[in-house]
């Protein structure tokens, strides 16, 4: 039986790309960091753009100094989401490391302590919040950046 979306000119099916003839070759190198390195604290992951310092490769030397919503109720939430983002990205890799797990699922828990005073608060992060307010208050203020603009950040 003949492969769906088979290319006749190449002999391969759809889920195999082409090179040129002549295509370069290249190596990739993916660093990756080892069990227990050291991590930075969630706001500074968050400004840094990952959790391990040995991955922090900055590009062309250039190193975020901050973020705009640092020291808010806001970039708390950020940097815990960044967090449980980049746990999840080592844990596939390491999904034996059992530290690692235990810091992830207290990250979420933190999380959604955070958010749920948050919304409390301020009002809803997401469309998807609305399920638990007792009337449509997606459009109501303050929004991210006034609230960052009111603390002085």
């Amino acid at each position: 039986m003949a492969e769906k979306h088979h290319n006749p000119e190449t002999g391969c099916g759809y889920k195999n790309g082409t090179l040129p003839s002549c295509a370069p070759l290249a190596a990739a190198y993916v660093p990756m960091q080892p069990k227990d390195s050291p991590q930075y604290t969630g706001e500074e992951a968050l400004t840094r753009g990952t959790l391990f310092p040995g991955l922090d490769l900055p590009f062309m030397n250039l190193v975020n100094q901050d973020h705009p919503y640092a020291g808010t109720p806001l970039g708390e939430l950020m940097a815990l989401d960044f967090m449980i983002k980049e746990l999840n990205l080592y844990l596939d890799t390491h999904a034996d490391d059992k530290t690692a797990f235990a810091m992830l699922q207290e990250v979420i828990g933190l999380a959604a302590e955070g958010k749920r005073r948050y919304t409390q608060q301020f009002g809803p992060l997401e469309v998807k919040d609305l399920a638990w307010c007792e009337r449509y208050t997606w459009l109501n203020g303050p929004w991210p950046w006034e609230y960052a603009e009111r603390s002085g950040k």
